[in-house]
């Protein structure tokens, strides 16, 4: 007798490739050292700036430069870090320039 799951409809997780998500919390772990946990949650102007900082790590990508100088980590990663800030931003922010005023 097969058992049985009902799992129809909920969210695939094991369609995210591993090794990007590895590198994204490598990033995340680092700001966490660097900073403090969730830091980047309070940063003023956090819309602008993650932006600015995603384009940064885009082009250096784009023009040859694989990792990141400072962190030795891959400029995709942090690029990703910045997205996935940007989402939860425009999830939690009440001004237009993405603080929570």
């Amino acid at each position: 007798m097969k058992g049985i799951k009902h799992d129809a409809g909920k969210p695939r997780f094991s369609l995210l490739p591993t090794k990007p998500l590895w590198d994204i919390i490598s990033v995340l772990e680092y700001g966490a050292k660097k900073y403090e946990v969730d830091n980047w949650q309070r940063v003023p102007d956090a819309r602008t700036r993650y932006f600015d900082a995603a384009q940064r790590h885009i082009v250096s990508w784009w023009t040859g430069e694989k990792a990141d100088p400072e962190t030795g980590l891959s400029h995709l990663a942090h690029a990703a870090c910045c997205i996935l800030f940007l989402m939860w931003v425009d999830d939690h922010a009440t001004s237009q320039d993405g603080s929570d005023e």
